[in-house]
């Protein structure tokens, strides 16, 4: 309705106003939100690297993408939206840090003066200011690490990960682990002060502490693509925050290339994303593995997981996600042989159960069984697979002759250059 006075025409201008007004506020929203999906983690574990506070710094960047959405709709959105985040968000930390209220009540630390400011000596490993905006560097892995230290209850490790370096909100972690939001909520928060007050630095470990954090590492990796699995298919794989831990895993894997399990779980995944193109049916429902078309599958992603996990069994150094993987491989070999080798499946999930007997690995063993000749299953020992044969095992799965060029020695897929 025009205010008494105006005229038709300005009430037609005002209502186009309004319009232009709530769409440029939409389109801001839409992309703040594309950004937090993409990279809230790597401009998290940046922006607390240089003193461990991460609280202070998921403060500074809700204040940053709050600030976003009050000036993108009108200054509209800058050519580098993380860059910019980025910038806001560091000079919120050292807005934060020379306040008076914060030096009468946090100790003085020079490694996080010196990281946002560059003014004081002696240096620090990480200074923010030296950061390019335009050339953000990832330090997930570091803040991973930093996430599984022997000094972070080993209850809160996989959450805390899934929180600070791949974006999920209490509420979601708290349903995955089965507790109270706020219980999760609080314990999140224990953790963080935890890192804060110990100062635990940002870095990769020495391999003398790896193999006590690999572990849990690897699990978070695991965790948060299964979480976000369900809702991943079709064209939005490559947005999802599944694709975000092949993303890791891969980058794990170049950093660690002599880890066996390392590189299992960056083919595990490599093979499972593959099938996502095949996953939705055209009303949204989800199409059965079995019933998927193997034409639609991803095969370059089929070739990574190959290669990956010929890598990883050239260690002789079995783990569970190894195995998964070459149970993801046989899956993937309809692609080239039109048919699912059910034995090898058998063979597999049994393996997998010896190792690590879940409820998944067991009802996914018994789905298997269910499956074959019954001639097949009375004379299959499927519990009695020996620690011993499980080489043999992946090996087998490693046999189908696809192209040359998989079997041929080729270097460590390299690590992506961005997370997308």
């Amino acid at each position: 309705m025009a205010r008494p006075g105006m005229t038709a025409a300005g009430a037609h201008d005002a209502a186009a106003a309004g319009a232009a007004t709530d769409a440029a506020r939409d389109t801001a929203r839409a992309r703040a939100e594309s950004v937090a999906r993409e990279s809230y983690g790597r401009l998290l574990a940046l922006l607390a690297a240089p003193g461990g506070d991460i609280p202070s710094a998921e403060d500074a960047l809700a204040d940053a993408f709050l600030e976003a959405l009050t000036r993108w709709p009108a200054a509209g959105i800058p050519g580098n939206p993380e860059g910019w985040l980025l910038t806001v968000a560091r000079n919120r930390l050292r807005d934060r840090w020379k306040s008076t209220a914060v030096r009468r009540t946090v100790p003085l630390d020079p490694t996080v003066l010196f990281g946002l400011s560059g003014s004081l000596d002696p240096p620090a490993p990480l200074s923010l200011d030296d950061v390019d905006p335009d050339e953000i560097p990832d330090k997930r892995l570091e803040l991973l690490f930093v996430c599984a230290h022997p000094a972070i209850d080993p209850g809160i490790r996989t959450p805390l990960m899934l929180q600070t370096v791949l974006g999920f909100d209490a509420a979601r972690i708290a349903v995955a682990f089965s507790l109270p939001e706020s219980t999760m909520a609080q314990r999140l928060v224990r953790a963080k002060r935890r890192i804060r007050d110990a100062r635990i630095p940002f870095t990769v470990p020495g391999l003398s502490e790896l193999s006590g954090r690999l572990p849990a590492v690897l699990e978070a990796i695991y965790g948060a693509y299964a979480i976000d699995w369900q809702g991943v298919a079709g064209p939005s794989v490559r947005e999802s925050l599944a694709a975000e831990s092949l993303y890791l895993a891969t980058v794990l894997a170049a950093l660690l290339p002599r880890e066996p399990e390392v590189l299992g779980l960056a083919a595990l995944l490599s093979f499972s994303l593959s099938r996502a193109p095949a996953r939705a049916a055209p009303d949204g429902s989800t199409i059965a593995l079995d019933d998927q078309d193997p034409a639609r599958w991803d095969r370059e992603l089929i070739r990574q997981g190959e290669m990956l996990l010929r890598r990883a069994h050239g260690f002789d150094r079995i783990g569970r996600f190894q195995v998964e993987a070459a149970i993801e491989s046989v899956h993937c070999d309809r692609a080239r042989s039109g048919e699912t080798d059910r034995p090898a499946l058998l063979a597999l999930y049994g393996a997998l159960v010896r190792i690590a007997p879940t409820l998944g690995a067991r009802v996914a063993l018994a789905a298997t069984v269910a499956l074959l000749p019954r001639r097949r299953c009375a004379s299959s020992t499927t519990c009695s697979w020996s620690r011993a044969s499980i080489p043999a095992l992946i090996a087998r799965s490693l046999l189908s002759p696809w192209p040359a060029k998989l079997r041929s020695s080729q270097p460590l897929v390299s690590a992506p250059t961005s997370s997308r």
